[in-house]
């Protein structure tokens, strides 16, 4: 009797639990199958980007130099009688201003003998002429014919004549050349300048060949910047002194407030590469760089320096503009397409410091997905927040920018 008990309860409890496990698998699929839908579609963030015209702004280093640049040097010997309060590092002089003085009384004394020389020089010309004048008369009145032309040259004192002319000639010259050591006594600034060095003041003996200081110009300075060779056909060169090449911002971001920037063009191509980098070189022309002219808050150049250079390049058009960080590898981006990821292979046309610029491989108005997936593959559910932000329109470019 209680092995039937027994039987039953047990037949009671496993039916009990059929029909709970048959009531739990009855209404559990849906509410699994809508939950799994949504764990397996990952949550993406995108872009939308567009075509339109871009004008990349390429970045590179370069070496700050100055466009004239000379070591002051005296061509005569003598004392320094004078230098000007001018003529001191940090100063800036104008084309023609007097720096230093060597003194000239021995170069003065030496012309006053060079002209005494050619005035005695004359006087001798003179008496010769004087001289050949009465011998021409003389053989004219002798009446003789058979005379050769040496001969009667001869007679005539012409070798004579022609050495006194000589004379004369030579002494010109010495005069000239005595004029010209007086004036190189005075040493003048040979353009506008800053002065970088002063080696000398008054009272130093000189000598050509002597380092008196160095000047170079303060009309313009020179960046010499390297770029990859591919990036030569993006930029603008002038073809003429009156024209100007592409824009560049000169900055210098540790010694430069972050907004601040120096204005220049790009002047020329060297025509050869980087020995060390096999890269091009071109050469940026900063106008007024030490604000002497302008008297404004501009930063200075200083020579020497390591500066960033932000070459405007020519428009490129028709093209998409993505940032560089959603360029994938093998050159592909992720696109977002019916909810899908896809994966595509595209064509760049440049790329600079910020973005690449793209002619094939993505459309107008495509989603591109910018969050890094754990798992790639073509054609995995993908769903992305409501708002998407939209990348690089043409219209909605910064002044920066454009």
């Amino acid at each position: 009797m209680k092995k039937k008990t027994i039987i039953l309860i047990c037949l009671v409890i496993l039916l009990a639990a059929v029909a709970i496990t048959f009531l739990i698998f009855s209404t559990e699929p849906t509410a699994e199958s809508e939950g799994a839908t949504k764990q397996t579609a990952m949550l993406v963030n995108t872009v939308q980007v567009n075509k339109g015209n871009y004008q990349p702004t390429l970045q590179a280093t370069g070496t700050v130099q100055p466009v004239e640049d000379v070591m002051l040097s005296p061509l005569v010997s003598g004392q320094v009688i004078r230098r000007s309060s001018n003529f001191t590092p940090g100063s800036f002089v104008k084309k023609g201003q007097t720096l230093l003085q060597v003194d000239p009384s021995d170069f003065r004394n030496t012309l006053e003998l060079r002209k005494s020389e050619l005035l005695q020089a004359q006087t001798n010309l003179e008496v010769e002429m004087g001289r050949q004048q009465v011998a021409e008369k003389d053989l004219e009145l002798a009446g003789i014919d058979s005379l050769s032309e040496k001969e009667r040259q001869l007679v005539l004192r012409r070798p004579q004549l022609d050495a006194v002319r000589a004379t004369v000639k030579a002494a010109k010259a010495a005069v000239q050349q005595a004029e010209l050591n007086v004036a190189r006594t005075t040493i003048k600034a040979p353009f506008d300048a800053h002065v970088l060095s002063q080696n000398v003041t008054e009272g130093s003996q000189v000598a050509p060949g002597d380092n008196l200081g160095r000047l170079v110009g303060s009309d313009y300075y020179w960046i010499t910047v390297t770029v990859p060779v591919s990036q030569l056909k993006w930029l603008t060169f002038p073809n003429s002194d009156t024209e100007k090449g592409s824009m560049v911002k000169v900055k210098h971001s540790t010694a430069w407030e972050e907004d601040t920037y120096r204005v220049g063009y790009l002047n020329k191509q060297i025509g050869a590469l980087d020995n060390q980098t096999r890269l091009a070189r071109v050469l940026v022309k900063v106008p007024d760089p030490l604000g002497y002219e302008s008297d404004s808050d501009l930063p200075k150049l200083i020579i020497g320096s390591f500066v960033e250079a932000h070459v405007e390049a020519k428009t490129i058009q028709d093209v998409v503009r993505l940032d560089r960080g959603h360029i994938r590898s093998n050159q592909t981006v992720w696109v977002m397409d019916d909810g899908k990821l896809s994966i595509r292979k595209v064509a760049i046309v440049l790329t600079d410091s910020e973005y690449a610029y793209i002619s094939s491989g993505i459309e107008d108005n495509e989603k591109v997905v910018t969050t890094n997936l754990s798992t790639v593959a073509e054609g995995i559910a993908l769903r992305s927040e409501a708002t998407d932000s939209v990348q690089n329109s043409p219209q909605n470019k910064s002044k920066d920018e454009q």
